[in-house]
C-alpha cells in the first residue's frame, strides 16, 4: 500500500467519525425524571452511605469490579520508544479495546507525566480506588520493575506489567508443549535468550519456575552476552549473567536446545540453527521481523519448533491470549493481586487446551481441514471461543487456593456459563471471516470498480489479502481513481465495452444464448447484454474466469440479481434462491431469513430457507439453533401465515429430526431463554441459545434486519445468497466500504467451500 496513503488510513481511524476508539455509556435507565433522581441527586445517597459503612460495597455498587486502568507514561511504547504521555494515549485506547471485546472488561485509560518512579507510584495509589484491576503499559526498564513491585505490595487491587508478563506467560505456555514434543525436559534444557529488557527477564523467571535452570540459561543484550563483571547491568539482568566467554551469538547457541527472542529482526543466520541440538525449539518473537524468517527456519531445520509474534505463520505468541482472561479471572473472584500462582495457572490452562480437540469454528477460521497438537499447534489460537471460560476460571481458581481472593466462587458451572455469556459483547465472526478468506483468497470481480467506495473496498480486501481483484468499469476512470486512493498494486482491469474485450464478449454473448434460446434470448441480444457489466461479470465467473462476484453499491437489488439468476443458477438440487444476513448483535452474531428474494414463501420453501440457512450457519464454524417466528406460539393462531411456519417445522421435525429448530414462535420467547424455558419448556430450543431466525415472508425479514441496523446500529453482513452454483453476492444499494469488503470476505469463503465441495465430488 502506498505509504501516504496508509499514514491517511490510520489517521481517519483514529480521527473519524468520533476522535478515540472507546467512549464510556450508561449502564442503567436514564428517560424519566425517577431515573435521574435515583442514578444522582437524592437517590445516590443511599448506596454512598452503605459505601461508608463498609468498603466492601463499592462492588456491589458500582461498576469498580469490572474496571480496570491502562496506565502508562508513554516512556517505551511499542517500537516507538518515548514519545510522552499524550502520544501514547492511541495505544492506551487499543489496549482498553482488547479488554472489551475479548474479555468483556471496561476501561479508562489513564496518561501520566511524569518518569519519576516515586511520583508515578504515588499517583496510581492515589487513583487506585477508582478501580478493580491496574494494568501498567509501556514503561520502560528497568523503572518498570520497582514500579509494578511497590504496586503490587500496596495496593489490595490486582496490578500487572503486560509487558512484563504477558509475553511470559503466553511464551511459557508455548515452552512447556514445545519441550514435551521435542522429548526433552524443563530442568535439562540449554537456552539463550536473545534480550534482556522487562519481558525477557520476565519470561526467564517465569521459565524458571516451571523447572528451567538459570545456570542454563545465557542472555544477551545489544552490546553481547551479560557478564556477572558488568557494573551497568541491573539486579534483574544479574540472575541471568554469565562468567563464559561468549564471544557471539553463534558461539553461545552451540548445543543448546531453545533460542529465545525477543530483541530486533534477522539477527539469527541458518548456521546458528544448524549449531543447535537436536528437535531445536526457537521463539523468534520481535515484532515485525523476526530474529529469523520463519520459511527459511522452517527450510534450514525440518526438526525445529518454532513460535514467532506473527499471525501469519503457525504458533503465535499473542499477548492477548493472556492479559484479558487473567484480569477476567481475577477481578470475579476480587482478588488482591496477580501473584505467579495465578500466573503458572494461566500457563498451564492454555498449554492444556492446545492438546483438546479443536472447535470448528477454530479449523475454519484459519483454513485447516483439523488442527491437531503438534510441532504447528503448540498453544491455542487468539480466536479460540475456549479461552473466555478456559483462563479466567484457571486464574480464578488459583487466586482462591493461593489466598488472595476476597470473594470466592462456590458455583463452578454457573461461572463458566457466565464467562461463556460475555462471547456476545466481542463480534468475533467478522474477524473469523476474514482470517478464512486469507486462507485461500479467491479471485473476484468488482462489477462497479470505478465508483470510488467500491474500489476502496477492493483496496482493502487486495491489501489485507482476503481477495485478488479483478476491476470492471471504465478504465481511464479507474486508473485515476487508484491513483487519488494510492492503490498502486497491478490488478486486471477490464472494460466490458472496449474493442480489447471483443472476443470474449462475442464468446461470452454465444454461451448465454444457447443456455436461454429457448426462452426467447437471441444470439444479438445476448451479445447486446455481454456489455453489460453484471452479465460480463456472471459469465467471468461462470466460465472459471474468476472465482467470485460482488455487485449492487449503485443499483438495486432486484436489477443486479436478475442476471445472476439468468446465468449462474441454482446449486445442484436447489429449487429455491434465497437470502439471509448476519447481523452482529450484541449477544453474538444472529442469522436473518429471507431478507431480499421471496416475498411470500409456502410452508415447503420456508423449510427448504431453514435448511440452506443451517447450512450457511456452519460454514461459518456455528451449530444452527433455528427459530422459525410469526406472530404465535405453538397453535395460538389458526391464520394461514402462523400454520405455513407451523407446516414446515413439522416437516422439519419429520426429516431432519436432528436440526436444532422450533416454532412457530414470537420472536421475543425466541430470544428469552428464561421466558422460554419457563412457558414452553417442551420446545427443542429450551435451554439454547438461538442464533438464526427464519421469517414468515419477506416483509418481516426485511424491515427487521434494517431496524436492528438502524436503530441498533448493529452492523449487518449481507444479504448473503443461498443455493447459487457459484459465488456470486450482491451489495446494499450505497453499502459502505466495511460492509462491502465483508461482503467480499463472504464471497470468497463462499468459492472456498464450493471448491472444496466440487472436489470432494470429483473424488
Amino acid at each position: 500500500m502506498h505509504k501516504d496513503s496508509k499514514r491517511r488510513e490510520a489517521l481517519l481511524y483514529h480521527a473519524k467519525p468520533t476522535p478515540g476508539k472507546i467512549k464510556v455509556v450508561p449502564t442503567k435507565k436514564y428517560a424519566t425524571q425517577r431515573d435521574l433522581s435515583l442514578a444522582y441527586s437524592p437517590g445516590v445517597a443511599e448506596p454512598c452511605l452503605e459505601i461508608a459503612k463498609d468498603v466492601n460495597n463499592v462492588y456491589k455498587y458500582t461498576s469498580k469490579g469490572n474496571l480496570v486502568a491502562v496506565i502508562s507514561n508513554g516512556t517505551a511504547v511499542l517500537g516507538l520508544g518515548d514519545i510522552g504521555p499524550e502520544a501514547s494515549k492511541p495505544v492506551m485506547e487499543g489496549k482498553a479495546l482488547l479488554f472489551k471485546i475479548f474479555a468483556d472488561i471496561d476501561v479508562f485509560d489513564i496518561e501520566v507525566r511524569t518518569k519519576d518512579v516515586d511520583a508515578f507510584i504515588e499517583t496510581v495509589k492515589n487513583i487506585a480506588p477508582t478501580f478493580g484491576g491496574i494494568n501498567l503499559e509501556d514503561i520502560k526498564a528497568p523503572e518498570s520493575f520497582e514500579i509494578e513491585r511497590r504496586l503490587v505490595e500496596e495496593l489490595n487491587i490486582p496490578v500487572m506489567h503486560d509487558d512484563q508478563h504477558g509475553t511470559a506467560i503466553i511464551s511459557a505456555a508455548a515452552l512447556l508443549n514445545a519441550v514435551e514434543l521435542a522429548e526433552k525436559k524443563m530442568g535439562e534444557v540449554k537456552m539463550v535468550i536473545s534480550g534482556a529488557g522487562s519481558a525477557a527477564i520476565a519470561c526467564a523467571n517465569l521459565y524458571v519456575s516451571f523447572g528451567v535452570k538459570p545456570e542454563n540459561i545465557v542472555m544477551f543484550n545489544s552490546k553481547g552476552v551479560l557478564r556477572k563483571e558488568d557494573p551497568k547491568i541491573s539486579e534483574e539482568q544479574r540472575k541471568y549473567a554469565t562468567d563464559k566467554d561468549f564471544p557471539s551469538l553463534l558461539e553461545a547457541m552451540t548445543g543448546i536446545d531453545v533460542f529465545v527472542g525477543l530483541s530486533t529482526g534477522d539477527i539469527v543466520t541458518p548456521e546458528m540453527l544448524l549449531v543447535m541440538a537436536k528437535n531445536p525449539i526457537v521463539f523468534a518473537m520481535a515484532n515485525p521481523n523476526p530474529e529469523i524468517n520463519y520459511d527459511l527456519a522452517i527450510k534450514t531445520r525440518r526438526d525445529i519448533i518454532m513460535a514467532t509474534g506473527r499471525s501469519d505463520h503457525p504458533n503465535q505468541v499473542n499477548n492477548v491470549l493472556g492479559f484479558p482472561y487473567i484480569f477476567r479471572g481475577a477481578l470475579d473472584v476480587r482478588a488482591t493481586k496477580i501473584n505467579e500462582e495465578m500466573k503458572k495457572a494461566a500457563v498451564i490452562a492454555l498449554a492444556e487446551l492446545a492438546k483438546e480437540s479443536v472447535p470448528e469454528q477454530v479449523n475454519i477460521a484459519y483454513g485447516e481441514t483439523k488442527l491437531n497438537f503438534g510441532k504447528d499447534y503448540i498453544i491455542p489460537k487468539p480466536f479460540d471461543p475456549r479461552l473466555i471460560a478456559r483462563i479466567p476460571l484457571a486464574v480464578a481458581k488459583a487466586a482462591i487456593e493461593s489466598g488472595v481472593s476476597l470473594q470466592p466462587i462456590t458455583d463452578w458451572e454457573k461461572y463458566e456459563e457466565e464467562l461463556l455469556e460475555r462471547l456476545g459483547s466481542d463480534n468475533k465472526m467478522v474477524r473469523l471471516l476474514t482470517n478464512r478468506a486469507k486462507t485461500e483468497p479467491k479471485r473476484v470481480v468488482f462489477a462497479e470498480a470505478d465508483h470510488l467506495d467500491v474500489l476502496k473496498a477492493a483496496q482493502i480486501a487486495y491489501e489485507e489479502g482476503i481477495a485478488l481483484p479483478i476491476l470492471l468499469g471504465n478504465k481511464d476512470l479507474i486508473l485515476e481513481l487508484k491513483e487519488e486512493l494510492g492503490f498502486d498494486a497491478e490488478v486486471p482491469i477490464i472494460d466490458p465495452k472496449t474493442k480489447e474485450e471483443d472476443k470474449r464478449r462475442l464468446k461470452y454473448g454465444e454461451l448465454y444464448w444457447k443456455s436461454r434460446q429457448r426462452r426467447g434470448i437471441s444470439l444479438l441480444d445476448a451479445q447486446k447484454w455481454m456489455r453489460e457489466r453484471n452479465y460480463f461479470a456472471a459469465m467471468m465467473v461462470n466460465e472459471g474466469d474468476a472465482d467470485a462476484m460482488v455487485s449492487g453499491y449503485s443499483r438495486s437489488y432486484p436489477s443486479t440479481v436478475k442476471p445472476l439468476m439468468q446465468l449462474i443458477g441454482k446449486a445442484p438440487g436447489i429449487t429455491l434462491i434465497a437470502t439471509t444476513n448476519m447481523m452482529m448483535t450484541n449477544r453474538g452474531p444472529m442469522f436473518l431469513s429471507d431478507t431480499a428474494i421471496n416475498p411470500n414463501p409456502t410452508a415447503d420453501e420456508l423449510a427448504k430457507i431453514a435448511l440452506m440457512t443451517a447450512k450457511t450457519v456452519r460454514m461459518f464454524g456455528m451449530q444452527p439453533v433455528i427459530a422459525m417466528v410469526s406472530f404465535s406460539n405453538f397453535g395460538s393462531s389458526a391464520h394461514e401465515s402462523a400454520s405455513k411456519v407451523r407446516e414446515a417445522v413439522a416437516y422439519l421435525h419429520k426429516y431432519y429430526p436432528d436440526l436444532v429448530v422450533d416454532g412457530e414462535i414470537q420472536s421475543d420467547f425466541a430470544l428469552n431463554a428464561e421466558m422460554l424455558k419457563a412457558k414452553f419448556p417442551f420446545s427443542k430450543l429450551a435451554g439454547k441459545k438461538v442464533n438464526t431466525l427464519i421469517f414468515p415472508n419477506l416483509e418481516s425479514a426485511n424491515i427487521t434486519y434494517k431496524l436492528l441496523k438502524e436503530l441498533d446500529k448493529v452492523d449487518s453482513i449481507g444479504p448473503i445468497m443461498l443455493g447459487m452454483e457459484k459465488a456470486v453476492h450482491v451489495f446494499q444499494l450505497g453499502a459502505s466500504v466495511e460492509e462491502m469488503v465483508n461482503m467480499v470476505a463472504v464471497a470468497v469463503v463462499d468459492a472456498q467451500e464450493k471448491d472444496k465441495r466440487k472436489k470432494m465430488s470429483a473424488k
